[in-house]
């Protein structure tokens, strides 16, 4: 062996059995000086303690703390004054390791460089006044300015470690509770000139971390493992951590915090979280009782990105603390009470001081969801920036929009109001909405919704439109209606409209919507809007997707009892046989029926003038009209009217112009024809320049009494008369009938069914030259001139009978 290595390796061992001896001779100095060496320590203590401290024993450690002297203390206490009061001890160590430098014992001063704690039970404790135990600590600095000596000798740690400890954090004054059970907490501490530094492992459950104890505690219940870096800097009082990763569970995150400590202007803390794909109900569960509570009522399928953001004060003079979260999703799920939304992505953040200055409580919280998309019964659509505001009386707001095909609706409206087909709908709105039970209630909306080139079918009133646009547009308190077109079969209908103050009727009194048209179209067939006459029908009863009915109930609500003024143009107006042209109307419709209002239309070469009502009923529909017929071919106005349900006198029957007033009830079916023998009122007839053919009630008294005359086609000039209709009996008020072929007197009652009692008075002479005749005086004096008969023409067991009128006075 080299004589050099020989030499190191003598003095190596010389060292090492030096270290050894001092080691023994510092152990045996401690066991010899038990009494003399626990003095030191608790003097050099105790000169930072201002309260009670009492070390129960201590025993030297031979090689725990090489090359130092380890010495264990055993049953530590350190209590403040107060203690009889408030009965929380600061500390109670059952052990506590203590590491002191080796020379420094024997220069006779005690320099503690590694601390080690276990099974104990560490209490910080602050009361409602905000006095707080740790006053314990708490020295004159005066002492320290006099003598220097005195801060030279203050303990420096270098390691420290705690295992089997109970650390709380009490402060009853800001409402503050931090009880974590330690496992492992062990690392060193290094002292550059700004302050330290410390490298730590940690190894707790957090059984109590609540910021405000009266809203509960974050991640309660949650192991918390990771590996710390720490430093404070003297000239700012702050102290950083950063940990990566700290596991909480079974979730890792990325925690950076700065806790000040300086008196100015207060004392407070500032942790900002990291959690990459984390799972939304995992999330959740790490938060306080009240946040989770509301969080829970939604879910979002897959994992997301989260950021947190914490700021507050030790003092809790702010009421904190201050949160500030972030959230990005992609490609997600979204359940929410009542409803789904599917293939969502957005960035959401929360904060509890939406206002600043305002606190940070439930009522000035807010969640703000920033480029959401997503899709809702196969609705796609985005939210620029969506808002909840309020957490204690929430309003939702966010500008709403989507584009689609139009028959995508009816996965949303379930056939319950409409059913689409062909053509696309885009909605541009900006909403506000309450929130009730964590659901979007009565969305207040601005903007617009269009629809078009769709084909319609309208459930409850069998209606079928085709090819249709509508524009509707919320302004202000208005919903105003533009660009619509209409098709039904062969009509085509453009219409405008407003519904003034909709936004607060919609929910609150459907009732009292009044939307007013202006209606134009070049062609109206009325049969195919019959089912406006007959009830609304209700669709069958579906499991309903979502809370999705709420909005398509109440859609159905409004076009139930909202009422229509409609104004109307029209070119051309079919109904079965009936043709009118140049027509318009003035309709309103009530929760039972519609009212009538200046109609007019030509019709058979005259005009037509009506005003009335028309009522719903379940098994027929009711009208009462007042109408004005002007100079209308009577063939082609019986023919249009279907004869008015007279089934003897008839269009056939007909020839000339009428004009008439009349004032009629009836009824109506549900496939707009008269229901037979419902008409009653009076009317008032004019004909001009009119023939009465074929007639039978007449050809039949012909037979009887002018067998030579030709009473199948009787011209007559003029006739005017008045007529009281009641069902199946029509009342003649006494009618004078001057024709080419007889002059007649009527009065009596016609029955369509039965019960025909008809008296005339009928001049034997003819009247067929009366025509010539000028001088109406003279004409009046002929008319009656020469025999006259009086016939009764009545029904007698079901048969018509014609004989003499007995009773003719």
């Amino acid at each position: 062996m080299p004589k050099w290595l020989k030499t190191s390796l003598k003095i190596f061992a010389g060292i090492i059995l030096l270290i050894v001896l001092i080691l023994v001779g510092a152990t045996l100095y401690i066991s010899f000086n038990k009494a003399k060496v626990l003095k030191m320590v608790n003097e050099q203590l105790d000169k930072s303690v201002d309260g009670t401290l009492v070390i129960g024993d201590m025993k030297p450690n031979f090689f725990r703390g090489f090359p130092d002297v380890s010495l264990t203390l055993q049953n530590v206490l350190i209590r403040d004054k107060q203690y009889e009061r408030h009965k929380h001890t600061l500390l109670n160590a059952k052990n506590f390791n203590v590491s002191i430098n080796t020379m420094a014992l024997f220069k006779g001063t005690i320099d503690i460089n590694h601390i080690d704690i276990a099974n104990a039970a560490i209490d910080l404790f602050t009361d409602s006044t905000g006095y707080s135990n740790t006053a314990v600590f708490k020295k004159d600095n005066k002492k320290v300015k006099d003598n220097p000596s005195e801060s030279s000798s203050s303990t420096v740690l270098k390691k420290f470690s705690l295992s089997d400890v109970t650390f709380t954090v009490d402060n009853q004054k800001a409402h503050k509770l931090f009880n974590f059970a330690v496992n492992d907490i062990s690392g060193k501490m290094a002292y550059p000139d700004s302050g330290w530094r410390a490298n730590f492992h940690l190894n707790v459950l957090a059984k109590s971390m609540a910021f405000n104890s009266l809203r509960g505690s974050f991640i309660k219940n949650q192991q918390l493992e990771g590996d710390f870096d720490a430093g404070y800097n003297e000239k700012t009082g702050k102290i950083n951590v950063s940990v990566q990763p700290l596991n909480i569970g079974d979730s890792p995150f990325k925690i950076n915090a700065v806790f000040a400590t300086a008196d100015k202007p207060s004392p407070g803390f500032t942790v900002n979280i990291v959690a990459d794909q984390i799972l939304w109900r995992r999330a959740s569960a790490l938060l306080a009782p009240n946040i989770t509570k509301v969080l829970n009522q939604f879910n979002i399928s897959k994992p997301m990105d989260v950021t947190c953001n914490i700021n507050g004060s030790f003092g809790g003079e702010d009421g904190g603390p201050k949160l500030y979260v972030t959230a990005k999703v992609k490609d997600s799920k979204i359940t929410i009470p009542g409803a789904e939304m599917d293939n969502c992505s957005f960035d959401g953040i929360f904060t509890n001081n939406y206002v600043k200055d305002k606190g940070f409580g439930d009522d000035n919280s807010a969640i703000k969801l920033i480029g959401l998309k997503g899709t809702y019964n196969h609705l796609p659509f985005t939210i620029d920036t969506g808002s909840i505001i309020n957490l204690e009386k929430p309003i939702a707001t966010g500008n709403f929009r989507s584009n689609f095909p139009a028959a995508d609706l009816n996965y949303f409206l379930q056939d319950d109001v409409a059913k689409f087909n062909n053509g696309e709908a885009d909605i541009n709105v900006r909403y506000t909405a309450d929130v009730v039970d964590y659901k979007i209630n009565k969305p207040v909306i601005k903007g617009a919704i269009h629809l078009k080139n769709t084909d319609i079918y309208y459930w409850p009133r069998n209606l079928k439109l085709k090819n249709n646009s509508i524009s509707l547009n919320f302004i202000g308190d208005d919903l105003v209606l533009n660009n619509i077109r209409l098709q039904t079969g062969r009509s085509v209908v453009t219409m405008e409209g407003r519904i003034r103050n909709f936004l607060n009727l919609y929910y609150n009194a459907p009732e009292k919507i009044l939307l007013t048209w202006q209606i134009r179209s070049p062609q109206l067939h009325l049969e195919e809007f019959l089912g406006f006459l007959s009830p609304r029908k209700g669709a069958a009863v579906k499991k309903r997707s979502g809370n999705s009915s709420n909005a398509v109930d109440q859609l159905s609500t409004v076009l139930e009892r909202g009422k229509a003024e409609m104004h109307m143009q029209v070119n051309k107006v079919y109904y079965k046989k009936f043709l009118a042209t140049d027509a318009h109307a003035d309709l309103l419709t009530t929760d039972d029926g519609i009212i009538i209002q200046n109609i007019g239309v030509k019709h058979a070469g005259g005009f037509l003038k009506m005003n009335g009502k028309m009522m719903q009923g379940k098994s027929l529909n009711n009208f009462a009209v007042n109408t004005v017929i002007s100079n209308v071919n009577m063939r082609e106005f019986f023919y249009a009217f279907n004869n008015f349900g007279l089934q003897d006198f008839t269009y056939e029957n007909l020839k000339g112009f009428l004009s008439a007033k009349t004032n009629i009830t009836g009824g109506i079916t549900d496939a707009g024809n008269l229901v037979p023998h419902s008409l009653k009122g009076n009317l008032d007839l004019s004909l001009r320049n009119a023939a009465l053919l074929n007639f039978r009630p007449l050809v039949s008294v012909g037979k009887f009494a002018f067998p030579f005359r030709n009473l199948k086609n009787i011209s007559i000039p003029k006739l005017d008369g008045h007529f009281v209709v009641n069902g199946d009996m029509i009342t003649i008020k006494p009618l004078e009938v001057s024709s080419s072929v007889l002059n007649v007197d009527v009065a009596g009652v016609y029955g369509l069914t039965k019960g025909t009692d008809i008296a005339l008075d009928v001049p034997l002479r003819n009247p067929g030259k009366d025509s010539l005749i000028t001088d109406k005086a003279e004409l009046a004096k002929k008319r009656f001139k020469g025999i006259v008969l009086h016939i009764r023409a009545h029904e007698e067991g079901g048969k018509m009978k014609i004989g003499w009128n007995k009773n003719h006075k």
